[in-house]
């Protein structure tokens, strides 16, 4: 929202969404036309061994790079947890991200990645949809109730930002779900195109839902001052919040293992065959897990990471791939629906790509990493704990709004 606008970021959310719902139901359609069952072998069907090459690329590339942004939230907010136990020096180096991040990474997601099967991760993924409620139960709360008090940017409720295109590679990073889409289709029973539309309009509805939220009330509680980790704008004495941070962190733990899984999938099929001996899976697991450590330890910034994932993994897996197969497998005329919009998304997702990359690079977003926003530091009244009158509030804001612009 901060990117694109509010009022254009919405309209945004909910084109990325419908483009999310159409090339669910178009890779489908494209394996039924082709006669494959994965998007893997649906793609070297139509354009070759490169073809799939590129797909795996990019299959690899996305989780990969989630993982080094789930590393960043992991470091970012459990930092922050640990920091409000009582007695604990907030400048201790085992409470620092770095070490956060290594000790994750050791004693959880390195063990749960180590699985060989991923329908052990079930259970974990149902945690992991608990803690997400629960977190935006906080994030509506805290928008009433801190809301009111930060002041408001200039520039809030702006219809258009010049941003837009690197939103809309964060809204796809978001929404993506493709490499799992076959996979979810042959586990239905009696599988058909009619039934794999009305489950996906549901899911996506709800995701959508359910992101709007999240985005509408992050947005309206710090409007231009929102970072790309929300939680980075809460103030560290906040105890709701707090819980709101150690559910976060625990849901991205979780949630890690899940994208380790596909990453080291891809390598198994490309240079193994699809199959790993025992000692080679321990090997490819480490050594993916230990380089997306490292390199979430030299980048402290979740925004450029979302942008980049969104606008060169998610984009084309969206955009591009599912189109240029349906267009190439179908014979329907060129006006049939279908086609009019496959022709319209896939010189859309390379503009999203090539574009968004650039701007990404170019145009950074402001990152305020570990520190402190400027409103957790009044003297005169605590944004956790307001029990002022509304005289005295307004005059707080008033100062606030003045100090901005000094």
């Amino acid at each position: 929202m901060k990117q694109a606008g509010f009022p254009l970021g919405i309209l945004l959310l909910f084109w990325v969404s419908y483009v999310t719902d159409f090339s669910l139901v178009l890779l489908i359609k494209g394996g039924a036309l082709s006669g494959t069952d994965t998007y893997q072998s649906l793609v070297n069907k139509t354009f070759g061994f490169p073809g799939y090459l590129l797909l795996s690329v990019l299959q690899f590339l996305y989780p990969f790079i989630a993982m080094i942004s789930y590393n960043i939230i992991t470091g970012d907010t459990l930092s922050k947890v640990f920091q409000r136990i009582p007695g604990v020096d907030p400048e201790n180096l085992l409470i620092g991200r770095h070490f956060i991040i290594v000790l994750s990474t050791i004693a959880f997601t390195l063990p749960l990645s180590l699985y060989r099967d991923i329908a052990k991760l079930g259970k974990i993924s149902l945690i992991s949809t608990v803690l997400t409620t629960l977190i935006l139960g906080i994030v509506m709360t805290k928008v009433v109730s801190l809301g009111p008090h930060i002041p408001k940017t200039e520039d809030a409720w702006i219809f258009a930002k010049p941003n837009a295109i690197q939103a809309v590679g964060v809204m796809s990073f978001a929404f993506i779900c493709h490499h799992n889409c076959f996979l979810v289709y042959g586990s239905l029973e009696e599988p058909t195109v009619t039934k794999w539309s009305h489950i996906i309009h549901v899911s996506t509805l709800i995701s959508v839902f359910i992101s709007i939220l999240f985005a509408t009330c992050g947005y309206l509680t710090f409007t231009g001052f929102t970072q790309g980790d929300l939680f980075e704008n809460y103030c560290r004495n906040d105890d709701l919040v707090t819980f709101g941070r150690f559910c976060y962190g625990i849901t991205v733990i979780l949630t890690y293992p899940i994208e380790c899984f596909v990453t080291r999938e891809v390598i198994a099929n490309v240079f193994f065959g699809g199959n790993l001996s025992s000692v080679l899976h321990v090997i490819i697991t480490t050594v993916i897990i230990i380089v997306a450590t490292l390199v979430s330890l030299l980048v402290d910034c979740l925004g450029i990471v979302l942008e980049l994932n969104g606008v060169l993994c998610a984009a084309p897996l969206i955009f591009i791939i599912p189109s240029a197969c349906y267009l190439k497998l179908s014979d329907e005329p060129r006006t049939h629906s279908d086609k009019i919009m496959s022709c319209v998304m896939l010189p859309i997702g390379a503009v999203v790509m090539v574009v968004g990359f650039v701007m990404a690079i170019t145009n950074p977003q402001d990152c305020t990493h570990g520190q402190e926003m400027f409103y957790c530091f009044s003297d005169n009244f605590s944004l956790t704990n307001i029990s002022i009158s509304q005289f005295q509030l307004t005059t707080q804001v008033s100062i606030l709004n003045i100090s901005i612009f000094q």
